[in-house]
């Protein structure tokens, strides 16, 4: 049986970079990683560094949104520097379609002192020529940037690697054992591992994972199917948001565009009618792509929470379980602050970037 300080459960974007932030502050840590490292929704989303519509959300997700959003490029540097592997972080700008929406949008702006202005059609020509079909206004937020996700966890295993982490991957958790308020040791098909600490990163899973502890929490997956086009480097230029479906332009002239919102359980099967629906709208709104393959069809299974907010923190019974889940569809704009205050959390520091909405306790069914 092997002792560590701490134990991540999940090897996604939230876990991998849960491990470099404990590493960093000292800790001697294990990741157990059921598949393999950022396969989940880590590699299956869009990479966008904000949250969609991010005047719908709590307080507390601009919060760690900011954060995430301050620090993202030099965490990006810093990764391609020490690993080789470029997450490919590119300030392209978000542009919004969200006519009875704006408002909201600015006083919310107005709040988390946000780059926003409003544009008129011809002004989204300008920023978007490739769009077409567009009447009235639009927001346009000019430092929103974009990461490449496979990429991003690829330099995270790495550089976690490179830290010491070590990493066992094909390691499902299988059960929880405990000794009074604590959690004495996990157990999987590889053997029993101890820890001083234990932190739950495991997506869309966390929740079924939990039941044994005897806390409910609201997370659970909901498929998003998307649609990757092989396009050229100037097709399309910004970030385009509408009716919940966006369109992000890759470094390298690929475009993604996606997603469903599915609550279909587990099942991660894509559908003919989704790629259908999906090709359909894209190449309406942008004709550019109409001559373009898709090269790749698939889905993911997002960590859904009933209003997107993360639980992050300390678990009620068990007080050296800890989780870092739920983050819906902004785990990648999320991860950094969330990782931080995961971090100062385990190690019982203070963080402004603490909400009580993140409680455990307080999301608990």
């Amino acid at each position: 049986m092997k002792k560590t300080d701490s134990i991540i459960i999940g090897g996604g974007i939230i876990g991998m970079l849960s491990a470099i932030r404990l590493t960093q502050s000292g800790h001697k840590v294990t990741l157990l990683e059921k598949g393999d490292t950022g396969r989940e929704s880590s590699w299956a989303g869009g990479g966008i560094v904000s949250p969609l519509y991010p005047w719908r959300y709590h307080e507390g997700i601009s919060i760690l949104a900011r954060y995430g959003q301050n620090h993202y490029q030099s965490i990006c540097e810093e990764l391609s520097q020490e690993t080789g592997i470029d997450p490919e972080y590119k300030q392209d700008g978000l542009l919004i379609f969200a006519d009875d929406e704006i408002s909201q949008a600015q006083r919310w702006a107005d709040i988390f002192c946000s780059s926003m202005e409003l544009v008129d059609s011809d002004a989204i020509s300008r920023i978007e020529p490739a769009m077409r079909g567009v009447s009235g206004q639009a927001i346009w937020m000019p430092d929103i940037a974009q990461v490449r996700n496979p990429r991003i966890a690829k330099s995270l295993r790495v550089r976690a690697e490179q830290l010491g982490v070590n990493i066992i991957t094909a390691c499902p958790v299988e059960s929880f054992s405990f000794d009074n308020q604590r959690v004495s040791q996990v157990n999987t098909p590889q053997g029993s591992f101890q820890a001083d600490h234990y932190i739950v990163c495991s997506g869309a899973w966390s929740g079924m994972l939990l039941e044994e502890t005897g806390i409910s929490l609201p997370i659970h997956p909901v498929k998003g199917q998307m649609i990757l086009f092989k396009a050229e480097p100037g097709d399309i230029s910004r970030i385009v948001l509408e009716e919940d479906r966006y369109i992000i332009p890759r470094k390298d002239g690929r475009v993604l565009f996606g997603s469903t919102v599915e609550h279909s359980g587990f099942d991660k099967s894509t559908s003919k009618s989704a790629l259908k629906e999906l090709t359909k709208i894209a190449r309406q709104r942008f004709p550019v792509l109409k001559d373009k393959n898709i090269e790749v069809h698939w889905a993911g299974l997002r960590p859904g929470t009933p209003e997107g907010i993360p639980v992050i923190g300390q678990h009620s019974q068990f007080n050296n379980l800890f989780v870092n889940a739920g983050h819906f569809r902004n785990g990648v704009v999320l991860a950094p602050g969330s990782c931080e205050l995961l971090t100062r959390i385990v190690n019982g520091e203070p963080s402004e970037l603490n909400h009580p909405a993140f409680s455990p306790a307080c999301q608990a069914k």
